[in-house]
């Protein structure tokens, strides 16, 4: 139950932050300098959680800001954060409250085995699929037994196109 909570609060204050101080951080951001950098970073990652402003205008203000080539990394370090950080908050505090929902119901059970099996491949599918919400396929990751390792690899990946 604390760690419910914990994650609940966690989110909220990230949505919070996100929702009510986006103007500011776009202005930081549009600054440039080795505080924006890192503003962007935050932001980016803030949006995985909560998108304020759609992605890829995002990744376009700092693709303008700081380059093409640093702003794709700046985007994917930002957007893996938020990702890595997301699918941890799912994992750790609600997994075992979601695994005790499913166990009554076998098919579920099914999909869930074959997303363990086929992880690397669904996920990366998914990553490449505009129409599937990145925040959807983080909470289910999260709850799932998919290798940690495995998710940030695919998702990795699967996000470069997106932010290019």
């Amino acid at each position: 139950m604390f760690k419910r909570i914990l994650s609940i609060s966690l989110l909220l204050i990230v949505i919070a932050i996100g929702f009510l101080q986006k103007d500011e951080l776009l202005a930081l951001i549009k600054e440039g300098g080795i505080l924006s950098i890192f503003i962007s970073m935050l932001f980016v990652a803030i949006c995985v959680f909560f998108p304020v402003i759609p992605f890829p205008v995002l990744a376009g203000v700092i693709g303008g800001v700081f380059g093409t080539a640093q702003g794709v990394i700046v985007s994917l370090t930002g957007a893996m954060a938020g990702t890595m950080a997301f699918f941890f908050l799912s994992r750790y505090g609600f997994r075992d409250y979601a695994q005790s929902r499913l166990m009554n119901y076998p098919k579920i059970r099914e999909y869930e085995e074959f997303l363990n099996q086929n992880s690397f491949i669904a996920i990366l599918t998914c990553r490449l699929i505009p129409i599937i919400p990145a925040p959807v396929v983080n909470i289910i990751c999260g709850l799932s037994k998919v290798n940690w390792l495995t998710f940030f690899t695919s998702s990795t990946i699967g996000k470069i196109p997106n932010i290019l």
